[in-house]
């Protein structure tokens, strides 16, 4: 039995994804609609995924974390700070002030997503659901006494922004799936890449385009 290529399957699941799609607005016939991501994607080791995804969202630390308003089908972003990992680093805490909108976004419907960018144009997006922490070993685990200047102190002798501040409690995102785009090539080698493409017509090869399964994040935790 011969091993099957990912080059050989690449056609097929290109010719599927464009019968299933729903919305399409050209027929390019048997060539590739979207060349870039053909050349870009990978399917390297599970390993290797998750890790340059882990190094890339450490090296960012911040997030726009993504919520569903209340009781409407609108959307809210608002750029939070990374505060501890969990789930071999693939399930990630913010802390929050209990009292904020994002915390009623979130009891109403827990699906977030988070939005890593850097000005390389580097991406990660983690898709998945939260739930709002308060006990107080957890707060006190990760507190950071830079919170104070975000919650203030009331002056009442408890809501002063301190450990045992009831307002302070923590955002617990456990990933679904994730995908991302980041750099194989120096930011000179990239110019160079994209301006040769500007030039010849051809796909940009200048990023590691991955995306991490569900199924893939419940094996990566369950190791």
């Amino acid at each position: 039995m011969f091993p099957i290529s990912i080059r050989s399957i690449l056609p097929k699941y290109h010719q599927i994804t464009r019968t299933m799609a729903s919305f399409s607005n050209a027929s390019t016939g048997n060539k590739p609609a979207d060349p870039y991501t053909e050349k870009n994607l990978q399917e390297p080791s599970l390993t290797e995924k998750v890790e340059d995804l882990i190094s890339f969202i450490d090296r960012t630390k911040f997030t726009m974390m993504t919520t569903r308003v209340g009781n409407s089908d609108l959307l809210a972003s608002r750029c939070m700070a990374l505060a501890a990992k969990e789930g071999k680093g693939l399930d990630f805490l913010f802390h929050t002030n209990t009292e904020s909108g994002k915390t009623d976004d979130l009891a109403a419907h827990s699906s977030i997503n988070l939005a890593f960018v850097n000005n390389s144009g580097e991406w990660a997006s983690v898709s998945g659901h939260a739930s709002i922490e308060t006990g107080r070993d957890l707060v006190k685990k990760y507190y950071s006494p830079t919170l104070k200047a975000w919650l203030g102190d009331l002056g009442d002798g408890k809501h002063d922004g301190g450990p045992e501040d009831p307002r302070i409690g923590i955002i617990r995102v456990k990933t679904s799936t994730a995908q991302y785009a980041t750099s194989k090539k120096t930011a000179v080698g990239s110019a160079i890449e994209v301006a040769k493409g500007v030039v010849t017509g051809e796909a940009a090869d200048v990023n590691k385009l991955r995306k991490i399964s569900e199924e893939e994040v419940q094996q990566w935790k369950a190791q």
